[in-house]
């Protein structure tokens, strides 16, 4: 019997490396956690209505309802800020004080199922150049998502023309913008804060 060499091939490393497991069960709970309490917030604010601000237009409210969505996607990622969007159309369906247009759900919902997606990507788009600008443009592309979106569905089933949806666009989109980017900057740069506090301990 010949004894000749056997030869092994080696696996390339990214095949060989074992992840350790313990690392996966932290981050399901924690995105499991960070949605369960930005849920619970989008919850509140819908059925206080503290998360629509009255303006007095036949359209209806602007709102402030976004802003977990925007906030959700951009810590846990698009597929959070859909679930997040979808709870804010909900309630945008179910509101007592809601207009008739919104009791569609291709106009309450569908919109708002894309605001983490726009605000996600332009945020993981831009962060490699600045933190701080990636979460500003996050929340202008997130808030102008919910307002071109629910705008844009308005007009194609024909509920309103498109000089009514300019007119209410640039009446609601700027504050809900401004106080979008200033509770983005105050949570994230709070959060991010505690996360080099608690790096600089271990």
């Amino acid at each position: 019997m010949d004894n000749q060499p056997i030869e092994t091939q080696q696996k390339p490393y990214h095949q060989t490396r074992q992840e350790p497991t313990s690392n996966t069960p932290t981050m399901t709970t924690r995105k499991i956690a960070i949605s369960g309490v930005l849920a619970a917030i989008t919850i509140l604010l819908g059925w206080t209505r503290w998360g629509f601000i009255p303006i007095p237009l036949p359209i209806g409210d602007a709102t402030i309802m976004h802003v977990p969505v925007i906030l959700g996607a951009i810590l846990e990622g698009p597929i959070v800020g859909t679930i997040l969007g979808a709870i804010f159309g909900i309630f945008s369906l179910i509101q007592p004080a809601a207009v008739d247009w919104f009791k569609d759900p291709t106009i309450s919902i569908l919109p708002r199922l894309l605001i983490g997606v726009c605000a996600w990507g332009a945020y993981a788009l831009t962060r490699r150049w600045s933190e701080w600008i990636a979460i500003i443009l996050a929340g202008v592309v997130g808030t102008l998502a919910n307002t071109v979106f629910t705008l844009g569905m308005l007009v194609i089933r024909n509920k309103i023309d498109v000089r009514t949806a300019v007119t209410f666009g640039a009446a609601a989109y700027p504050p809900e913008a401004i106080i979008a980017i200033i509770v983005l900057l105050g949570v994230l740069g709070a959060w991010k804060g505690v996360g080099r506090r608690t790096s600089s301990r271990l």
